[in-house]
């Protein structure tokens, strides 16, 4: 995958952007919520579900994932993955309701993150 640049905005900062927006060029908040937490067993599936404040008609949404200690990686768009990691991971997306979901298959300890989602800025 190529380089990508991201609007990532944790919720704890979304009433911050927005009292600020109108004086920072060029920023637009957006909101992205997700679960706080979920745990799988291994073999087990995975979903996590993010709803968007953007219309995921018109954005990439990214997955991204950063195992305890090491950097960020962005595993995938909506429903485009790695090639490592696109037996593991698939995504949907639904226009009427601004969610996009992550899904994977036959988690393993390897697998252990913090996932999250983030708009595209493009």
């Amino acid at each position: 995958m190529e380089k990508f640049s991201l609007v990532l905005l944790l919720e704890s900062n979304w009433i911050i952007c927005q009292q600020y927006v109108h004086l920072l060029t060029g920023v637009k908040c957006e909101q992205l919520t997700q679960p706080e937490s979920v745990t799988v067993q291994p073999g087990q599936r995975l979903s996590i579900t993010c709803q968007v404040s953007y219309s995921v008609s018109s954005y990439w949404t990214a997955w991204i994932r950063q195992p305890a200690g090491k950097g960020l990686e962005c595993i995938g768009y909506d429903t485009t993955f790695k090639d490592s990691l696109k037996n593991k991971f698939s995504g949907n997306k639904d226009s009427s309701s601004n969610t996009v979901t992550l899904n994977g298959q036959n988690m393993q300890p390897e697998d252990s993150a913090v996932y999250y989602c983030a708009r595209d800025t493009q």
